[in-house]
């Protein structure tokens, strides 16, 4: 039996994702510090011991990963913010993967794993109420407890997102058939459970979330050990979801209301195209890969090696993301490197499912649910990046170091005062980033003693997590002045959005370098955007001059646009037409 500060520890972590209230620029930022801190919390009660070597090569994975931040951080370009908030989360990652390995590994390894699973399983029920909320009665989702629905008869819980709502939902569907193989809930109890969270899916209509039941009714058919409810529960849950869509179909016709499940199958039926779908992205990826095999293009620089290069029939959304695992290690990290970690992956999979099923028992059981936690959040990284978040990473580290850390006999229970510290840091960690992060809250939402709008954009500028979105806001609000030069270094590195890219586009145009302002505006016009339709207006004009209305005459690869600029800050073009000493200023200057 775990101590009762890891049971509460446990329990805390739920709060990450059932966090509501946010602050602009980022809508999940401070779930993520949540997140960072009670996982934190969690590991400082667990004290793991030594670090042994049967989770190598999930440790070896991370590390892999680790190295290809440094890669893109030292010899590339990308900004130290970026560098250090990836880090930060792949540090934390090992750190739980550590700790899953070594509570396994112990005595108390079931009830940690209960514990554990205990945590999803609330956060997963509270989250039902939540979707409850956000489909049946709108009105009461106020923001700051209950998040609003975006997409109209969908549910997307406090995470904002029907896919995230999903993993969560599954995760707890998998935590209460752990729980009831461990004899720590009834059959009743687990039935009404699983009944409600099926139904909570099917509010998203998500179709990762569908796909996910069906891995879970292949649990429920070849699982070995499971006792015959439970085989029988799993093997329902496609069930539960087909009754429930019926369920909603007829409250939708005795309402008179649309759902967002028939509103899906309705527009896939009417063949309604999307030019944003996954395919077409995963063809940019591609391309790209093709283009640069060996090293990539760097963690972290898809999104702006793929808004830099030519692709015509391009999705006209702005991707930060492949939405597909092995395509977005291929195209940042290179085919060598992100070969090595998808094979390390791949043996954490297997090498966890073996030692899981060997085991037996109790623990057998719970290492093959931490291990089926870890192959749903597998399958939803091929169409999402759902790893991406510290609260899905963290978790799924700590599972998958548990299902490694499974052993034939347990070890007497061992705590260590590297494991105090390493959750001691993680949580030193979250509320620095959450410090850091208000600097940058403070140009998007100024309180009544803030300063004028040039001082916190530079003051947002200094921040050592979060620089990027006060170089965002300096790099679009030219009024500001300061601080130009070093927002278009750094802020095109995070996300590419039409603002910015006009913004850019004038400011290499000022700077010398309107060839490559040329080029960024033709792929400006591939993303066809509205918000751009001003900034190409002035094409209209017979024999327009401006830069925007050119056709290009060479196609730049995309690293030429982070090349810095000369000392004197201007490029050739834009000496000529810079101010000579003594000469009358414009009225545009």
């Amino acid at each position: 039996m775990p101590s009762p500060l890891v049971i509460i520890a446990a329990l805390l972590t739920a709060a990450a994702p059932l966090l509501a209230y946010n602050q602009a620029p980022s809508p999940t930022l401070l779930n993520q510090c949540l997140a960072f801190g009670t996982w934190g919390g969690f590991v400082l009660a667990l004290a793991p011991g030594r670090l042994s070597v049967q989770g190598w090569p999930l440790q070896a994975a991370l590390l892999a990963l680790v190295g290809g931040v440094l890669w893109s951080w030292g010899p590339g370009q990308l900004p130290s913010s970026l560098a250090l908030s990836s880090l930060s989360l792949l540090l934390g990652a090992m750190v739980l993967a550590w700790a899953g390995t070594e509570s396994a590994r112990q005595r108390d390894g079931v009830a940690v794993f209960t514990a554990f699973a205990t945590g999803l399983l609330v956060a997963g029920l509270l989250s039902v109420l939540v979707a409850l909320v956000q489909v049946f009665l709108p009105d009461w989702a106020d923001g700051g407890l209950i998040a609003h629905s975006g997409l109209v008869g969908r549910a997307v819980g406090n995470l904002r997102q029907p896919n995230h709502l999903c993993s969560l939902l599954l995760w707890s569907v998998i935590a209460t058939v752990a729980l009831l193989e461990l004899r720590q809930l009834s059959l009743g109890v687990a039935v009404a459970v699983v009944v409600a969270l099926v139904f909570a899916v099917e509010l998203s209509a998500s179709r990762t979330g569908a796909a996910g039941l069906a891995l879970l009714a292949l649990w429920g058919a070849f699982g070995r050990g499971l006792s015959r409810p439970t085989r029988a529960l799993l093997l329902a849950t496609p069930l539960i979801y087909a009754a429930s869509y019926g369920a909603m179909l007829a409250w939708g016709e005795w309402t008179n209301q649309a759902f967002g499940a028939e509103a899906r199958l309705a527009a896939a039926a009417g063949g309604i195209d999307s030019p944003n779908t996954r395919s077409r992205i995963w063809g940019n990826a591609l391309a790209l890969i093709a283009q640069q095999p060996w090293t990539g293009v760097g963690f972290g620089e898809f999104n702006l090696a793929w808004s830099l290069t030519p692709f015509p029939g391009r999705p006209t959304a702005f991707f930060d993301h492949t939405h597909n695992l092995p395509l977005q290690l291929a195209v940042e990290l290179g085919l060598p490197l992100a070969s090595l970690v998808l094979a390390l992956l791949g043996a954490t999979l297997i090498l966890g499912w073996r030692r899981s099923r060997a085991a037996g028992g109790a623990i057998g059981v719970a290492g093959m649910s931490a291990w089926m936690m870890v192959l749903m959040i597998a399958l939803h990284s091929q169409v999402e990046y759902p790893l991406w978040y510290a609260y899905f990473l963290l978790p799924a580290a700590f599972a998958g170091g548990f299902c490694l850390g499974v052993p034939a006999g347990a070890l007497p229970q061992r705590q260590s005062l590297a494991g105090v510290v390493a959750g001691a840091l993680l949580v030193a960690g979250a509320s620095v980033a959450l410090v850091d992060y208000l600097r940058v809250v403070a140009i998007y939402s100024p309180g009544e003693a803030a300063g004028p709008l040039a001082r916190r954009v530079e003051e947002g500028q200094h921040s050592l997590l979060f620089s990027y979105h006060g170089d965002y806001a300096a790099a679009t609000t030219p009024e500001l002045g300061a601080g130009e030069a070093l927002a278009f270094e750094r802020a095109p590195h995070f996300l590419m959005d039409t603002r910015l890219m006009m913004a850019w586009a004038r400011h290499l145009d000022s700077t010398g370098r309107t060839d490559l302002a040329v080029v960024l505006a033709e792929r400006l016009r591939e993303f066809r955007n509205a918000d751009a339709k001003e900034f190409f207006a002035v094409c209209e004009t017979p024999g327009a001059a401006e830069f925007q209305c050119r056709t290009p005459t060479r196609q730049p690869n995309w690293r030429e646009y982070l090349q810095p600029l000369p000392p004197d800050g201007v490029g050739a073009a834009g000496a000529a037409r810079a101010p000579q000493p003594g000469a009358a200023p414009s009225a545009t200057q």
